[in-house]
């Protein structure tokens, strides 16, 4: 198996960072490569370097095609130029290390040392697991960005992907540094606390704690010119300095007591886990929320009991979604026997939204309330309460969780959206245009998806590793493939690629591989769009446009009976979702392929009637009440479509759907008897 990003090296102990493996890989600044301590030289080739780098981190081999893609902006031979930079990396690792399976081509290194690999795997195992030692030898291995001083210029996807590693890495860098700044012994932990303040000069934290630190030793002066220079160095970025003057002042005034000699790292820096929340990137900018512990109302209530359980849940699932950034389940439960009311939490730990409630069982019965805050108006975003007769707790709390994720999401994203349409289109950051263009997406309508794709371009101009604008963008392209408003082939082509810079940019982000399952889709390749969604959901389990994903394809060309469990369940953990109509749609396209038209037709039915529902939703109704044979029903939808849509024909929905020849038949004996051409 080729190691990757995410492996499981087996470095545990004491030679976690020691590398005494014959083969080494150095990518955390300039490539360097040695075999039985002795340094290589390097390919001249950039192609070579970059396609080596991307092969060591992939968890898993990858097509050709993709390769060339990624390397390759429009080459005369992309094959064979892969050919010949894999036939220079095999006389540079061995190789029995570069293995193909059919088109696909991968690296085996799960005996090698590779740098980039072995910080990421303590990072993922957390930090607090290693020694000292072995947290100083993890230091020791950065030694600048990843891959650094590689750069192809006429490789977009290259690029996209490079800056979203660099990203990556250097959180894990300033996580490291963290972690050793709060273990160590003050004397040594300087040394980490200004790398730390070198590598991210606009995090709050380490300024914060080498203000403490220095006020801790009586260096008054000292901790004034640090003040003075980042005062100005966080006012020319925008960023607010007051919190830190706070800090400053309150450092100076407080005792002894309050800061102990051995730790530069006190209460006044809520406590974070080493690996859900460390440290955040700066762009492109996500809203933070914390969940609050449930308030345990029942009778008999222990810690680490079912409302315990349900929050870790929430938690867990939120930052599955990767569109948050989620405080971590160690800092909320700490700071629950501090009983901080709403207000003073979202304050204290700077957040953007809040999620509190209670959680009571009364004999066979689970009532959960449950309250999302947006902290800056302190206003109730969105309440519900959930009561379930329960047989099995644990079950029944995996349902209301997921129902709490969707609505959370939902709500949270209505609201940035609402907020970005207030800003001018020229002063919004790359969230905001994000959100400005999911606002135009969900329109359903050519002059809004052609909106959509502006601020989403616009998002990624601002930041090209932002998965989801990308994601977002391609499935601008499907909506206008799908819905004839451009060349079919040309708009395909354009949501592939923007799904693969998605994919690029983040391989972790659903909506990701839910973007390349589409565009998979949409050039008829089923088993790789399943398998696409599938890991979507793997992903985020409460991803409900996912799950609705799965049943639309599934409804044409797979299972019909999965798409009817994968639309009842994307129903049910979004049941008011935007997306609600094709949820409904595809429910009955499936349920003609199973021979239960006349259920196809209520169901079909229900689709048209909802907001946005575009022209293939009401030809879906018209065509399943034909074929059930209700004519006259039938044919008022029709004209229904027709008053909206006056040139809709046959071969636009036949031409848009991916059905069997056997069904295509039905769907044209239907179209027949209404006269619809």
């Amino acid at each position: 198996m080729a190691a990757g990003v995410g492996t499981s090296v087996e470095s545990h102990g004491e030679e976690a960072n020691r590398p005494g493996r014959s083969l080494e890989i150095r990518l955390l600044g300039p490539m360097a490569i040695r075999r039985d301590g002795v340094d290589l030289k390097l390919p001249g080739s950039r192609k070579v370097r970059s396609l080596l780098a991307y092969l060591a981190l992939s968890p898993r081999p990858r097509g050709r095609t993709q390769l060339c893609d990624l390397l390759w902006d429009i080459p005369d031979d992309p094959r064979g130029e892969l050919r010949w930079c894999l036939s220079k990396i095999r006389s540079l690792i061995g190789e029995q290390r570069v293995t193909t399976d059919g088109d696909a081509v991968g690296l085996e290194l799960s005996d090698c040392f590779v740098d980039a690999i072995e910080a990421a795997t303590a990072y993922q195992h957390g930090f607090k697991t290693q020694t000292i030692d072995q947290l100083r030898a993890l230091a020791g291995l950065f030694a600048g960005d990843f891959h650094e001083g590689s750069s192809l210029e006429r490789s977009p996807a290259f690029e996209t992907w490079l800056v979203s590693q660099r990203r990556r890495l250097r959180d894990i860098h300033a996580a490291l540094l963290e972690h050793m700044v709060q273990r160590l012994p003050p004397e040594e932990a300087h040394a980490y606390l200004d790398r730390w303040i070198q590598l991210a000069p606009f995090d709050f934290r380490p300024h914060e704690l080498l203000l403490i630190s220095i006020a801790k030793a009586g260096r008054f002066r000292e901790g004034e010119e640090h003040l003075e220079a980042t005062t100005k160095l966080f006012r020319a970025e925008g960023i607010n300095e007051r919190p830190l003057h706070d800090v400053w002042q309150t450092a100076r005034t407080q005792t002894d007591e309050t800061f102990p000699p051995r730790q530069i790292s006190a209460s006044a820096v809520p406590a974070s886990s080493s690996r859900d929340t460390e440290t955040f990137p700066r762009e492109p900018r996500r809203p933070s929320i914390a969940i609050m512990p449930f308030n345990e109302l029942s009778a008999v209530a222990a810690p680490g009991g079912p409302s315990d359980a349900l929050a870790y849940d929430i938690i867990t699932r939120l930052a599955k979604l990767r569109s948050f950034h989620v405080i971590a389940q160690g800092t909320m439960f700490a700071l629950r026997e501090r009983r901080h009311t709403v207000d003073e939490t979202a304050r204290l730990l700077g957040v953007d939204y809040i999620v509190d409630g209670s959680f009571q069982r009364i004999g066979d019965r689970i009532i959960v309330r449950v309250e999302l805050t947006e902290a800056r108006t302190a206003r109730i975003a969105w309440t519900d309460v959930f009561e379930r007769r329960v047989a099995d707790t644990f079950l029944l709390l995996d349902e209301i969780g997921s129902r709490i994720v969707v609505s959370i999401e939902r709500e949270v994203e209505t609201i940035e959206s609402n907020r970005a349409l207030l800003k001018a289109p020229n002063s919004l950051d790359a969230w905001e245009a994000h959100h400005r263009g999911l606002w135009h997406m969900y329109r359903f309508t050519k002059s809004d998806n052609e909106k959509a794709q502006h601020f989403f371009e616009r998002a990624i101009g601002l930041d090209p590793t932002f998965a989801r604008a990308h994601a977002g963008l391609s499935f601008t392209h499907f909506q206008s493939a799908f819905q004839h408003w451009s060349d079919r082939d040309t708009e395909a082509d354009l949501a592939y690629r923007a799904a693969s810079q998605s994919m690029m940019a983040d391989e972790l982000d659903p909506t990701a591989h839910l973007a390349m399952g589409r565009a998979l889709w949409l050039r008829t390749l089923h088993d790789q769009s399943v398998g696409e969604l599938q890991q979507a959901v793997e992903l985020s389990p409460s991803f409900a446009i996912a799950h609705y994903s799965l049943a639309f394809v599934q409804s044409q060309s797979g299972d019909p009976w999965a798409a009817v469990v994968a639309a009842d369940h994307s129903r049910a953990l979004s049941p008011f979702d935007p997306l609600l109509f094709g949820m409904l749609a595809s429910r009955a396209l499936a349920l003609v392929r199973l021979g239960s038209i006349e259920e196809a037709a209520d169901w079909g039915i229900k689709a048209a009637a909802r907001p946005n529902a575009h022209a293939h939703i009401l030809a879906i109704a018209t065509l399943c009440l034909s074929i059930a044979g209700r004519l006259s029903e039938a044919k008022a939808y029709l004209a229904m479509l027709h008053v909206r849509y006056p040139a809709y024909r046959l071969d636009d929905f036949m031409s848009a759907f991916h059905f069997p020849s056997a069904d295509q038949l039905l769907f044209r004996q239907g179209a027949k008897r209404i006269g619809l051409d």
